[in-house]
């Protein structure tokens, strides 16, 4: 009997070491899980938590990043097209206002395609040579009636149409200044003294010089016809100081060009 009080203490304190170290073991994980939940660790993936996604699982996120892509790369194609065409007309521009050279001579029939009409340059608005001249500018129209009778119209001074246009106008137009005068200057340049076309830019500024005169004669009375002629008389400008006696003399020998019938298409008549 006296030995079981000392058997209980020491069942009792083994018992006891045994409740310390499961009580141990328990307060021990807790403090792993709480040290993986709220430590400065790293956090493990949650497959519940609505945040933790990754930018390949998102298709919103993921098209959005593919369009942007889609778009610098239109931009660049772009801005890459805009200066390759830049570059390009100022190396043909250069070529064409340069000195004749082996490069401007091999490619002179690209540059002037390229060129004319639109972008002619000159060194006039440097070194401006103005007119010496007047020119009269003078239309006039063929009709083939019914009954086959040619009916030719009278002559219409182009010129001085222009003219009233641009007096007294405190801001005159453009094409009143310069439509026709600079379309025959043109023409004479091409032509010279004849009047055959011997080359594709001449037949271009006939044809244009033409359907300007076509159209003025169209907007004027709006009568039909196929066929239109030209006229130029060029008055030589007197000196300054010339005296008003010679002045009036000066028109007396005016110099005066007579061009050949034109046929007249239908886009031509209406300026097309």
């Amino acid at each position: 009997m006296s030995s079981c009080p000392a058997a209980r203490f020491h069942e009792t304190d083994d018992e006891k070491n045994r409740a310390g170290h499961v009580l141990g073991g328990v307060a021990s994980e807790h403090e792993q899980n709480s040290g993986r939940a709220t430590g400065p660790g790293p956090a493990t993936d949650n497959p519940d938590d609505p945040d933790d996604t990754t930018d390949g699982d998102d298709p919103e996120r993921s098209g959005t990043r593919g369009k942007n892509r889609a778009g610098r790369r239109v931009l660049n194609t772009a801005v890459a097209l805009c200066l390759t065409a830049a570059l390009t007309h100022v190396g043909l521009v250069f070529l064409h206002v340069a000195p004749p050279n082996v490069a401007s001579q091999r490619l002179n029939s690209q540059v002037d395609a390229w060129i004319y009409p639109l972008f002619e340059q000159n060194w006039r608005l440097f070194a401006p040579d103005p007119d010496s001249v007047n020119r009269q500018i003078s239309a006039r129209t063929a009709h083939t009636a019914p009954d086959g009778s040619l009916q030719v119209g009278d002559w219409v001074d182009l010129t001085a149409v222009d003219t009233s246009a641009i007096e007294h106008s405190a801001f005159p137009s453009h094409t009143s200044q310069n439509l026709l005068r600079r379309s025959w200057t043109s023409y004479v340049e091409l032509h010279g003294g004849g009047d055959l076309s011997r080359s594709a830019r001449a037949v271009m500024m006939q044809q244009y010089l033409r359907n300007i005169a076509a159209d003025r004669m169209t907007e004027r009375d709006g009568k039909p016809f196929e066929n239109i002629q030209l006229r130029v008389v060029t008055l030589p400008v007197a000196a300054p100081g010339t005296a008003d006696r010679d002045r009036r003399a000066a028109p007396a020998n005016p110099e005066t060009r007579l061009l050949p019938w034109w046929k007249v298409a239908s886009d031509a008549r209406h300026g097309t």
